[in-house]
């Protein structure tokens, strides 16, 4: 059974930072993109961030900010997040294997874990 856990959430003042970490068990996802997603009270799931073997995306709000990372020897994906803002606020959700390309696209993703929560204040 595959799963992913989501870490690192919590509480920070604006120009803070924070490293979410996603850890993967079931399956190796070494040569599959992950990305990860937020979404903000009565927001709609946006993009944040994606990870392929050679690439990295990022939303555009975030480049520069937020860095993607991923150690394939523990099956675990992060999201640097620096210089945050209150418009971070979101649950971030970490997701994988996505073979159609559209890493922005969040229904295009197999795995999903549960979510953690960021909240950034002025």
């Amino acid at each position: 059974q595959v799963q992913l856990v989501e870490s690192g959430g919590g509480l920070v003042q604006a120009g803070g930072s924070l490293r979410l970490s996603c850890v993967a068990s079931g399956r190796t996802f070494s040569s599959d993109a992950m990305g990860w997603f937020r979404q903000g009270p009565g927001k709609e799931r946006e993009f944040v961030a994606a990870i392929t073997w050679t690439h990295t995306y990022f939303v555009d709000s975030v480049k520069g900010r937020f860095t993607i990372s991923r150690d394939n020897a523990k099956n675990t994906v992060y999201l640097q997040m620096n210089t945050l803002r209150p418009e971070d606020t979101a649950v971030y959700y970490c997701a994988a294997e996505n073979p159609s390309g559209r890493y922005h696209q969040w229904n295009e993703y197999k795995y999903w874990g549960q979510g953690t929560q960021v909240t950034v204040s002025l």
